[in-house]
């Protein structure tokens, strides 16, 4: 399925390996892991296009659905758990309701996940005309081609997702290697600096930045530092935290956002880096501040990105501490294929016995 602005396949967990090892071993080989191509997997190549989502039914207390997010990596035989994605989390919905793990309404159908990777939760609101998942809309996100049917998110509890504090280091600020950046966590931890602190406009594109290699090199060397401050440990092999560059609005937004994954520049937005990027600019003291304009509650935040824009509503208490209660995004999502895909014997042992992670 498509979700959002990534694409990968959805799983039911009863289909593959119970142990995480296992688990990893199973989606290198489907994937095509450990070679850029992925010419000898499903993969497309690109950290958008080499994910994956495994589904099973909660026992969670609020959520019905269970969501493991995998990131494989296309360069190499690896694959990261500890994120989630909200890009695919739009996808979560209507794959559950395909495959059955929960039952759909007349016209729209809540859809309460729960994600595995963070213990975040989400609702997702997916068309179901006739009790059946619509994928054809008006709705249309920057990114992707055409439009879609709408599916709405609301993140709960997005404060602290990952390390317990909005401010993982205590601070709204800190200087890591001489450079001034935020280390925050909503809905996604992330390492945030102003644009021209590390020597570009912001108004790059992706290729652009990709490109520059002092860059990337300088990016890195601030997020494995600031990893370590966060409370994450070494963060050299793991996509989190992610990585944001900040620079004023030009097309009528609030903030002008460049989006590192980590090593390489969403070609658009990642929606939960939207989210930790909005409660950035709504916080007080951070590098945001001077750059970007606020938004009221429960009113469109903007971040406009190398594709176009994404909008957050956020739910929240500012004035002094900023206190996050929700954020909304609209997102769509469209099943591309359904059917089997093939994997060598050995990485598929242990299929059948549960999700196990």
């Amino acid at each position: 399925m498509r979700g959002g602005t990534s694409r990968g396949p959805y799983f039911n967990a009863a289909d593959l390996p119970a142990s995480q090892a296992q688990l990893a071993k199973a989606l290198t080989a489907i994937m095509g892991a450990g070679s850029p191509l992925q010419v000898d997997g499903i993969g497309g190549g690109q950290p958008t296009t080499s994910k994956a989502a495994i589904l099973s039914r909660s026992k969670h207390a609020w959520a019905e659905v269970d969501y493991l997010f995998a990131q494989v990596h296309a360069e190499k035989s690896e694959v990261d758990f500890a994120p989630t994605c909200g890009n695919i989390l739009a996808g979560v919905g209507p794959a559950a309701l395909e495959m059955g793990l929960v039952a759909a309404a007349a016209d729209q159908t809540r859809v309460r996940i729960r994600s595995v990777n963070t213990g975040a939760l989400t609702e997702a609101l997916v068309e179901t005309p006739n009790g059946r998942v619509n994928y054809a809309g008006d709705a249309r996100i920057d990114g992707v081609p055409g439009t879609s049917a709408a599916v709405l998110l609301s993140f709960q509890q997005v404060e602290g997702a990952k390390t317990g504090a909005l401010f993982p280091t205590g601070k709204p600020s800190d200087v890591f290697d001489g450079v001034t950046v935020t280390c925050i966590d909503a809905a996604m931890p992330m390492v945030i600096g102003r644009a021209r602190d590390f020597g570009i406009s912001g108004y790059e594109t992706a290729a652009e930045l990709n490109d520059n290699a002092g860059l990337l090199e300088k990016i890195e060397a601030v997020r494995r530092v600031a990893g370590e401050r966060m409370g994450l440990g070494d963060v050299a092999a793991s996509v989190i935290p992610k990585f944001g560059l900040l620079a004023p609005p030009v097309a009528g937004g609030h903030i002008a956002a460049r989006y590192f994954v980590p090593w390489k520049c969403h070609p658009s937005y990642a929606v939960t880096g939207a989210i930790c990027t909005g409660a950035c600019v709504l916080a007080n003291a951070t590098v945001a501040a001077g750059i970007g304009r606020t938004a009221k509650s429960k009113q469109p935040l903007k971040i406009e990105h190398p594709a176009g824009a994404i909008e957050v509503v956020f739910d929240y208490d500012g004035g002094g501490e900023l206190v996050l209660h929700s954020a909304g995004v609209l997102r769509t999502a469209r099943k591309l294929f359904h059917g089997k895909v093939y994997a060598p014997a050995d990485a598929l042992s242990g299929v059948g016995v549960g999700p196990g992670v």
